[in-house]
């Protein structure tokens, strides 16, 4: 009985091993680059790793359920950088239950007049829980200082007050990790004119990306002085080049799960119960209201 509980114990052990041996091997796979950053990727090729980063973050996430880990993601960056589409493939294949994204309107009347973290304070996650603010408080140190939303001694009050608050809320136990996507002018100008020209895509051309659109320098100046001031070791910004947007996908992901210490749950196989008998179940004659068959 003894001898059975110790070969139990190393079973378990090996198991465990080797799941951290996988994830090692995916996230090694995917962030190795098969050629430049701006070279081209086929979709065939961008959906085959993706489909191994999403398995990972489906492990993650049952980690993240199991554990109580409260994990909390900022992505900021320039217009049109892929903020959106590194979001919408993280969540493609998650539960909307665990992770949540938070993209907040332009603040209330009533929320201009309140301390100015105090609007996020609410979506911060809970323990099980993701949380992804597409745009966040460094919406104070760009959007509002380039466009004149903040004062100057606002936005210097800010850049003071931003390392603090986020070690403290890293001291109550969230991980808090900070991405900010660049890309290039050209391309920026490019991403901009497909939007005006693709109407599934109108919706992302806002009056402020057209106003925001002519002060490239001020934004750089706005994203160096965020840097200085909030680029700390608690709390460090990771850079993604999004020149490239299947790249810059796959290589947000596969650092995502490598800063997130997530170990594989183990699962029991599903045994699926035997469907109940018809009885007297007869089917109803109703004119059922089916949807045309247009495809």
């Amino acid at each position: 009985m003894a001898k059975e509980k110790g070969k139990d114990k190393k079973g378990k052990k090996g198991k465990k091993e080797r799941a951290k041996q996988d994830k090692e091997t995916v996230l090694a796979q995917v962030s190795t680059p098969t050629g430049e950053t701006s070279s081209t990727m086929s979709r065939k090729e961008f959906e085959k790793e993706m489909e191994k980063l999403q398995a990972e973050l489906v492990k993650m996430q049952e980690w993240v359920k199991i554990s109580g880990a409260k994990i909390c993601i900022l992505f900021e960056g320039r217009d049109t950088a892929g903020k959106g589409g590194v979001i919408k493939r993280i969540t493609e294949r998650t539960s909307p239950r665990v992770f949540k994204v938070v993209a907040l309107p332009a603040p209330t009347e009533r929320e201009k007049s309140q301390m100015y973290f105090q609007r996020y304070m609410p979506h911060l996650p809970a323990a099980g829980e993701v949380v992804i603010f597409d745009r966040s408080w460094y919406n104070r140190a760009g959007v509002e200082r380039v466009m004149g939303f903040a004062t100057p001694e606002q936005v210097d009050y800010f850049l003071k007050y931003a390392a603090p608050v986020e070690r403290a809320i890293i001291n109550s136990g969230t991980i808090l990790i900070k991405y900010w996507l660049e890309v290039s002018m050209e391309n920026q100008s490019l991403r901009l004119k497909a939007r005006d020209e693709d109407m599934r895509k109108i919706w992302k051309l806002t009056p402020m990306d057209l106003k925001s659109y002519s002060h490239w320098y001020d934004y750089s100046r706005a994203r160096d002085a965020m840097f200085a001031a909030t680029d700390t070791d608690d709390c460090p910004w990771y850079v993604v080049d999004g020149n490239n947007k299947r790249r810059a996908r796959l290589n947000c992901i596969s650092h995502l799960l490598s800063v997130v210490p997530y170990e594989e749950v183990p699962r029991e196989p599903v045994k699926f119960p035997k469907r109940q008998a018809k009885g007297d179940y007869v089917e109803p004659d109703h004119p059922f209201r089916y949807v045309p068959s247009v495809y």
